[in-house]
């Protein structure tokens, strides 16, 4: 099926993958402003169209849009971060996506946004947002949490909302909701071992975002293991997680991304382990994207290679592939191409 995409706050192209992965033939029109960000949309989406800042887009100089996908800025939602809510500057930029959906009438749109969302401002944020949406006229909408650890084996709690056109979808059962062992046919890379941290922007930085994963999952680039204690004293962003041992059989929570201390577990000194970051391959395959995915991007019709740092802020900033991708599989007959 070809549709025509409008990629909004559009990463690395999570969205545009996943879509494709479930058999779509996409042509993406996408909007970012990060420029490590676009130089690998471009390098690996090659007959894309970069469109701008959203504040910038304009419906009315596109083709038909048939889906609309938009991660919006989260770090006024989320969990770790200062929780301004709709009040902050970046969060805010939903409603130009909103602006889009209704410019632009796509038969689907799908948003993604962290799980501090639900609770922001005690709800009031989400369900102002919905009441946007709702305000568009002539969409249903659906909404669940899910886990990227139930592809891959990756703590990322994310929401995921449909909305499609009442003109389409028929007797349709709807898109959710999405159980743990409902995967399509995402393939597994893996099953035994521990579930890694949720990847974030900072993952670069210092010690502070070594990982305490052991035994990937995920087949790691390099077999070590790790096993780590982390302590917030510093930050007091994440109380809930103070003091945390991590272990053999343990899953690690999200990473923060305020200043804390990773201080390395007596057990570390023995039995060989060792105590590391996770690789960007390997930041990449725990987020669903074929290896070197952002290794290289094209920046003025030039292709380069990218640093580390950035390959790590693309990751986390990114959706996970796998999840668009069970999404994608349900949203086929959502699409009206009459």
């Amino acid at each position: 099926m070809k549709i025509n995409q409008l990629d909004l706050f559009s990463g690395i192209g999570g969205f545009h993958l996943g879509f494709e992965r479930a058999g779509y033939d996409v042509t993406s029109y996408f909007s970012e402003i990060d420029k490590h960000a676009i130089a690998v949309y471009k390098n690996q989406f090659k007959h894309s169209t970069y469109v701008g800042s959203v504040t910038d887009v304009r419906g009315a100089d596109l083709p038909k849009i048939d889906l609309i996908t938009f991660g919006s800025p989260c770090q006024d939602f989320s969990l770790a971060g200062k929780r301004r809510g709709m009040e902050g500057e970046r969060s805010s930029l939903i409603t130009e996506s909103i602006r889009l959906i209704d410019e632009c009438r796509p038969s689907v749109f799908i948003w993604e946004n962290v799980k501090g969302t639900f609770s922001s401002n005690d709800g009031e944020d989400f369900w102002a947002i919905i009441q946007a949406f709702a305000n568009l006229g002539s969409y249903r909408l659906e909404w669940q949490l899910l886990n990227t650890s139930w592809f891959l084996p990756q703590n990322r709690e994310r929401i995921y909302l449909v909305g499609y056109s009442t003109a389409t979808g028929g007797d349709w059962k709807g898109v959710f909701p999405i159980s743990e062992g409902d995967r399509g046919d995402t393939q597994q890379k893996g099953k035994e071992g521990g579930t890694s941290a949720c990847i974030t922007t900072s993952y670069h930085k210092g010690v502070n975002y070594y990982n305490q994963l052991i035994s990937m999952k995920v087949e790691p680039e390099k077999k070590v293991k790790q096993i780590g204690t982390r302590l917030d004293s510093n930050s007091g962003t994440q109380p809930y997680q103070q003091d945390r041992v991590y272990d053999a059989t343990g899953i690690s929570p999200t990473l923060s991304q305020g200043k804390s201390d990773l201080i390395i577990a007596p057990e570390a000194l023995f039995d060989g382990m060792k105590i590391r970051r996770l690789t960007p391959i390997e930041c990449e395959r725990l987020q669903g994207f074929p290896d070197n995915h952002t290794e290289y991007g094209e920046y003025d019709g030039e292709v380069k290679k990218m640093s580390n740092v950035q390959r790590y802020k693309q990751c986390g900033n990114a959706v996970t592939v796998d999840v668009v991708y069970s999404v994608a599989l349900r949203c086929i007959k959502l699409f009206n191409k009459n």
